[in-house]
């Protein structure tokens, strides 16, 4: 609030507003259908449909809708042909040199305003506008310092045909990146370049992500079954492209926003129940995270649902996984999974499932911001229910996690919620 005094008296908060109650009890668990068979009845429509869709349906690319002023896709790189892309950069900027051009880097700029959603994909993409940062330049000359180094560091585990963590790169030379933050950007920057995918460039980040339930696959050659996991999960592996031979009976994978809920789910083996895989990113989604929730459903073919906090901030992270991230957009043909059902905590759950002022969180200035911005999201108003969902949260100023269901008892989400939503195929 810029040179504005902080007055010595606490100012109160705003006074909440009523609201009109809906009436009636709370929802419980003696109401609600509990048979696998009936209660998954829709979750198996759904997934009958998804293949009807998909069969024998080619999968439309950014190329094939000549779209102007965009950028090609990225593509998957082996280490021999990314060694042949960085030699040619290398010698490009030597033959600049020796002809008294100077020494510059030219790449797509990732800056919001080059970014555009396209309906027909459902997703981001990068759009044709580029930056050049010459080392000559005071503001650029530590950035293109940066980009030979991150260069070098790739030929090299080309060559070796090896995989490190990004933080294991930021230490190749701290004095350099001096942020990790620092050599991360530039990472994306010479993936751009490149013109391949992040995980191409044999970087990857530390695991994160976690997933349990009916799934298995070898890693590397080693057999994991998912069952057997406990209520931590198995971790998700940082090398994707490793992952292989994957087996499921899964009707349907439940995308978790948070760890808590994850852990809930995996302690009640609500898999067992309702055969399902559970995954989280516990959080802001993870590349490895992304990318394994793709491979399942390219692979499996079947619904995913999404359980988020009732914010703007769940719906935003549900959003990358459907259709990108702004500063990844350039990858998002490989990153995003599109069609991911938005099953809750959605904002009318509040008022149907009877949620108490007390499990309410009155939203601050920056969710109402972050709100109505999303608001004006392309991938927000294609889908009118999504849309409604939000104006109602905005409207209301009232938000809540997924724990707030816990006021009805610990197991509520899963002996009571989540069995009520797949039954009602209460999802959109």
């Amino acid at each position: 609030n810029g040179g504005t005094r902080r007055s010595s008296k606490a100012a109160k908060p705003p006074p909440r507003q009523r609201r009109k109650s809906s009436g009636g009890a709370p929802i419980r668990r003696a109401d609600v259908i509990t048979d696998p068979k009936v209660v998954l009845r829709k979750v198996v429509l759904l997934a009958e449909k998804l293949k009807t869709d998909t069969k024998g349906r080619k999968k439309l690319k950014l190329a094939d809708l000549n779209i102007p002023n965009v950028c090609k896709e990225v593509d998957e790189m082996d280490g021999r042909t990314l060694q042949a892309h960085i030699e040619k950069i290398i010698v490009s900027i030597v033959n600049d040199i020796l002809e008294g051009k100077g020494f510059s880097f030219t790449m797509p700029t990732r800056s919001s305003s080059n970014q555009l959603y396209v309906p027909e994909l459902d997703r981001i993409v990068l759009k044709d506008k580029t930056i050049t940062r010459e080392f000559a330049s005071v503001s650029n000359s530590r950035k293109v310092a940066i980009t030979t180094k991150i260069l070098q560091l790739v030929y090299e585990l080309c060559m070796k045909n090896i995989h490190v963590t990004k933080r294991d790169l930021f230490y190749t030379d701290v004095k350099l990146f001096v942020k990790q933050n620092d050599s991360d950007d530039v990472l994306e920057d010479v993936a751009c370049m490149l013109g391949c995918t992040r995980s191409s460039l044999q970087v990857v980040a530390s695991e994160k992500g976690v997933v349990v339930g009916r799934v298995s696959f070898e890693d590397a050659g080693d057999p994991i079954d998912c069952t057997r996991m406990g209520v931590g999960g198995k971790a998700i592996p940082p090398y994707i492209d490793r992952i292989t031979n994957i087996q499921s009976d899964a009707k349907f994978i439940l995308l978790v926003e948070k760890d808590a809920a994850f852990m809930r789910l995996a302690e009640d083996r609500f898999y067992n129940t309702y055969p399902c895989i559970i995954i989280t990113a516990k959080g802001q989604p993870d590349v490895a995270t992304r990318l394994f929730l793709k491979k399942l459903k390219t692979k499996l073919n079947i619904p995913v649902l999404g359980l988020v906090d009732a914010d703007p901030y769940g719906l935003k992270i549900l959003s990358v996984y459907m259709s990108g991230s702004k500063n990844m957009s350039y990858d998002s043909a490989h990153l995003t999974t599109p069609d991911i059902k938005w099953l809750g905590v959605r904002p009318s759950d509040l008022e149907k499932y009877k949620i108490p002022d007390q499990c309410r969180l009155q939203m601050t200035e920056h969710d109402i911001k972050t709100g109505k911005q999303l608001l004006n999201e392309d991938f927000i108003k294609k889908n009118p229910i999504w849309l409604e969902e939000l104006e109602l949260m905005v409207k209301s100023k009232e938000k809540a996690e997924i724990q707030a269901l816990s006021n009805f008892g610990f197991q509520y989400l899963t002996q009571v919620y989540l069995p009520q939503k797949l039954a009602q195929g209460d999802w959109v």
